[in-house]
């Protein structure tokens, strides 16, 4: 947490983060444009940001593109936030701006984490019905995971498998999984608290897709989810990032993998409120 703050605490990289938030996914030369800065000395704050966990990186072919990370900076905002008055709570505006700013048109959620265990063994956590209702909130995801096919969701133990709509893109065992993401359901209303309007404004987003990238990382595995093609100022791009009331999205759910692969138990189910 102290690397975090220390790479918030320079302005220069609080603006690659806002640009990055309003366009994430920008190669070197995007991001050093209208800057006034060099491109080494732009190079040296991503690295700081990259350090701190706050950009991932991806190759695109013969570029590296650069995306924010907001894990770090939600983990802040939940412990400090929580736990002093509202007067103290400003002091870190700063960092709720990476989260808060102009909406973007498309989107991007990107997530690394890294798992003390093998590529097989993550990817029968991805793919195994006993094995997602263990971290996933008591969802089992059922599928044949062959390009194509259907992604089925069973709420709970015995009750029927739904397709939501969902399909397999690309599955490439130990490496490499894609699938088209649902839509928002009814019982998401009950859960927000939205009103029939506002789910059905929510209804009309376009799917999205999630992507897992598995990669062996000396006696771990690296763990890249990218989830992309939202629609413009997506309802449901705030809610797998973790940035709605009641939604922990992927950080938690990937938190709660993590704990289940290296512990042999997912994280515990969060206390009641009060």
């Amino acid at each position: 947490m102290d690397e975090v703050f220390r790479a918030l605490a320079d302005v220069s990289r609080r603006r690659l983060l806002d640009r990055l938030n309003t366009r994430n996914g920008q190669s070197l030369r995007d991001l050093c444009a209208g800057l006034g800065m060099t491109r080494q000395a732009v190079s040296k704050h991503l690295a700081v940001l990259e350090s701190a966990g706050l950009v991932i990186t991806r190759r695109q072919g013969r570029e590296k593109l650069h995306y924010l990370d907001a894990a770090p900076i939600v983990a802040i905002t939940d412990r400090w936030m929580s736990r002093y008055d509202r007067q103290r709570a400003e002091a870190l505006a700063d960092l709720r701006a990476a989260l808060e700013g102009a909406p973007v048109e498309s989107p991007t959620f990107v997530y690394t984490t890294y798992i003390n265990t093998t590529p097989e063994r993550l990817w029968a956590a991805l793919t195994e019905p006993a094995f997602t209702r263990r971290y996933w909130g008591g969802v089992a995801l059922k599928s044949d995971w062959r390009a194509g096919s259907p992604v089925l969701w069973q709420d709970a133990p015995g009750g029927e498998f739904r397709d939501l709509g969902q399909r397999v893109l690309v599955a490439e065992p130990y490496r490499r999984l894609s699938y088209s993401w649902h839509g928002f359901q009814p019982e998401h209303a009950a859960h927000f608290g939205w009103s029939e309007e506002e789910l059905a404004a929510r209804l009309g987003e376009r799917r999205s897709k999630v992507t897992f990238e598995i990669e062996p990382y000396g006696a771990a595995v690296r763990l890249t989810v990218v989830h992309d093609d939202f629609s413009p100022d997506s309802e449901m791009h705030r809610a797998i990032s973790g940035q709605l009331d009641g939604s922990g999205g992927w950080p938690e759910l990937l938190a709660s993998l993590k704990t289940l692969l290296e512990t042999g138990a997912p994280l515990p189910e969060p206390a009641p409120a009060g």
